[in-house]
């Protein structure tokens, strides 16, 4: 066994829709030391969610500086660390300067829904929401980041005289991070794949998106893999070391699962929930409201594989309305004892379409909605609806992705904060009626950007090994309600869906 100043690690940037965390992995794949640092985002008017570019750089040398005082606490130096793989919120944009380097307005969050009225005038432009999915893989929606560049072109000031002066630059997070952090103006093919930009065959921008979003192509980062080096840290604790993995988030935890098979999915639990269903080499078009996406490229040479995705906007999110807005719970851990009160959801359903229904429903009209209430109804009930909301919602994907790939999904691997909850997986596992398989290993995200940019840098050689670190110890849920129970629960969903549509 290697001493303790021969042992080599890598960390592992995860920066999330309302918190940064930083972690160190061990070549076993075990988390060393993390830090995490929580934040707020700004709601500046109904439907907007921004955030400084600024803040949440700051919040990621926050997590780091804490990360690594715990690790040098334990007798390991930063220099151990071989490589730094950075895993973000995807779609999330920022406008910046080049010559100064600052940013030019906040960053729009992914789920912010202020270029509604952008999104219907360009479907009307284009005749259809999918025209551009033979080229993207994505329908036009305020979902990615190309409406959001755009919005940002045509009401924001700063945005407008930077593009005069030729020295505007868009990016996602990842695109932020590492030119902050290295100097370098890069994006990897699974973020650049969910900006509505890029040709998902060739791997370059597409001038027709381009051109038809007002998008210029020095404006955007270059687009490599996301297993290499993209340059080295230039300050702070880690200075010196490269950063050699990049991947949205969903990507990263895609391969923390190892899915690297076609046929295999994951579900992450976060802010959102998003299943990813792993297509192989070559992408295919849905006809049931999913989305083609890039699932990852370990290497500059390596195959790309492809994924087809269904995302939900509100999971977490909802416990955290609950707790903050109405008063319901005090903290997540509530939600839980609440729902475990009673034995069923008493015919309270929560459609949680705070910001509209993505996927595969996609319909910005909706909003959400607590139907079935009655004088029986308890705090337990709603509750628990809360959480068979995500459930409800993961099924319709699970559907849409067996019509589009003809395969029947047997298992689903799970991940994220919810599923550390054994009452909401077997709810999961009841309403799929599949099973559900949950890994020790819970930090997936942030695993699956340590692995790129571990074989970035060698620290493991194949995908193989890969995949011998991600499996792990598993917990199985399988579903232990009848049929007819279960096609019950059905309908009272597919009524709740159909009363919260047509709001906005």
């Amino acid at each position: 066994m290697a001493s303790k100043s021969e042992q080599v690690f890598v960390g592992a940037i995860d920066q999330g829709t309302s918190s940064t965390r930083f972690l160190i992995f061990d070549v076993k794949g075990q988390i060393v030391a993390s830090h995490q640092c929580e934040y707020e985002n700004h709601y500046a008017k109904a439907g907007w969610v921004e955030k400084s570019p600024t803040e949440i750089l700051e919040s990621v040398d926050t997590a780091i500086a804490g990360a690594c005082r715990r690790f040098n606490s334990l007798g390991y130096e930063a220099s151990q660390i071989k490589g730094v793989g950075i895993t973000n919120q995807r779609e999330t944009t920022v406008a910046f300067d080049i010559e100064t380097g600052k940013p030019l307005t906040n960053a729009i969050i992914w789920n912010d829904v202020r270029t509604k009225p952008l999104v219907r005038q360009l479907i009307d432009e284009a005749g259809s929401a999918t025209r551009f999915a033979s080229i993207n893989g994505l329908p036009i929606t305020t979902y990615f980041s190309a409406v959001k560049m755009r919005w940002m072109l045509e009401n924001v000031p700063e945005v407008q005289a930077a593009r005069e002066r030729g020295t505007l630059r868009f990016g996602t997070i990842d695109t932020w991070l590492i030119y902050k952090m290295t100097g370098n103006y890069i994006t990897d093919v699974t973020n650049a794949s969910r900006t509505m930009l890029m040709d998902i065959k060739t791997f370059k921008w597409s001038a027709e998106c381009l051109e038809f979003f007002g998008i210029k192509e020095s404006e955007l980062p270059e687009i490599h893999s996301s297993a290499e080096v993209y340059g080295t840290i230039n300050d702070g604790r880690l200075k010196g070391i490269p950063i050699s993995g990049c991947l949205g988030d969903q990507q990263a935890a895609m391969v923390g699962q190892s899915c690297f098979e076609a046929g295999e999915a994951k579900n992450t639990y976060g802010t959102g929930c998003f299943m990813l269903f792993n297509t192989g080499d070559k992408p295919i078009f849905s006809k049931n409201g999913l989305l083609t996406t890039v699932g990852y490229q370990l290497g500059p040479n390596a195959t790309p594989k492809y994924a087809l995705e269904g995302s939900i906007a509100v999971a977490g999110s909802a416990i955290q309305w609950l707790r903050d807005k109405i008063g319901l719970i005090v903290s997540p851990a509530e939600m839980g004892f609440l729902s475990d009160t009673v034995e069923d959801n008493g015919g309270v359903y929560f459609v949680t379409a705070f910001s509209g229904l993505f996927a595969p429903y996609w319909r910005d009209d909706a909003r959400g909605c607590i139907v079935g209430l009655t004088q029986y109804a308890t705090r337990g009930h709603i509750a628990r609806a809360t959480l068979e909301s995500v459930c409800y919602q993961t099924r319709a994907i699970l559907e849409a992705m067996r019509k589009d790939s003809g395969t029947e999904l047997r298992r689903l691997r799970v991940d994220g904060g919810l599923t550390n909850s054994d009452q909401t997986m077997q709810i999961q596992a009841d309403i799929l009626d599949i099973e559900v398989v949950r890994p020790e290993m819970r930090e997936t995200t942030a695993l699956g950007a340590a692995l790129a940019a571990g074989l970035a840098v060698q620290v493991w050689e194949s995908e193989a090994e890969l995949r011998q670190i991600a499996q792990s110890n598993v917990t199985a849920f399988w579903s232990h309600i009848t049929e007819e129970k279960r096609t019950e629960m059905l309908k009272g969903w597919d009524k709740a869906v159909e009363r919260s549509l047509d709001w906005a």
